[in-house]
């Protein structure tokens, strides 16, 4: 693994930073986002070796193009970073809350992918990871899923990451004679500054463990897919 270089989004806390951990553990040269240098500069020195410093906020189009012409190739680009700015329902958010949300979690995916496909198409073996969440499943919030609260709360939050699995499924898709697989993760409920109810949450680390999954598959392992956080399918 030691000549693989990865970019985790988001990566100077929470899920982010261990799934910055865990890949340099592999051996990879990680590059540990974050649009706080001074944050991610301490998540560096925390991680260790391996892990380099990259200044990026996934909002600022002039930023993306800076970062991303720092680095020549990419074998696994965690598009990790995210927001939920509250938990209201559908009826009770305004659409500056939606616009917030959305520029991070769905505009701010697609500019970095984009940014980065370059030096991705230079990798023999590409992987892009985005971070879902269950939440953002229309079968479980339809089933229901008993894990969810009743009621359409997090609307912005929950519908941006329906948005980002439908962007998985068409980079996949669009990917795919690049060689390039792109999946999804559900992480679950973990003990992250996202929200209130994530202070509830479980470990960072475990999630990350499925992450980092799906950032080493092999050249036979699937595409255009949305697993949880133990390896099991999600349904879209």
């Amino acid at each position: 693994m030691n000549d693989r270089t990865a970019l985790v989004t988001g990566a100077n806390k929470g899920i982010g930073k261990e799934i910055a951990r865990l890949l340099a553990a592999e051996g990879c040269t990680v590059y540990v986002g974050s649009r706080d240098a001074g944050r991610g500069r301490a998540a560096v020195e925390e991680i260790g070796r391996n892990a380099r410093l990259l200044v990026l906020d996934v909002t600022d189009p002039d930023g993306i193009a800076a970062a991303a012409g720092q680095v020549e190739r990419l074998d696994v680009l965690v598009n990790n970073a995210g927001v939920s700015t509250s938990l209201a329902p559908a009826a009770e958010t305004g659409t500056d809350e939606f616009r917030r949300t959305y520029e991070t979690n769905v505009f701010g995916v697609a500019a970095v992918t984009n940014a980065f496909l370059p030096a991705l198409r230079r990798s023999p073996h590409p992987r892009i990871v985005n971070i879902s969440s269950g939440t953002g499943s229309l079968a479980w919030s339809t089933g229901p899923n008993p894990q969810f609260a009743p009621g359409g709360g997090a609307a912005a939050y929950r519908s941006s990451k329906a948005a980002l699995n439908a962007l998985t499924v068409l980079y996949a898709q669009t990917l795919a004679e690049d060689g390039i697989k792109v999946n999804a993760l559900a992480p679950g409920l973990r003990a992250t500054d996202l929200n209130s109810r994530a202070a509830a949450g479980g470990d960072p680390a475990e999630a990350a463990e499925g992450a980092v999954r799906l950032a080493l598959l092999p050249d036979d392992g699937p595409t255009g897919a949305f697993f949880s956080w133990d390896g099991t399918p999600v349904p879209w």
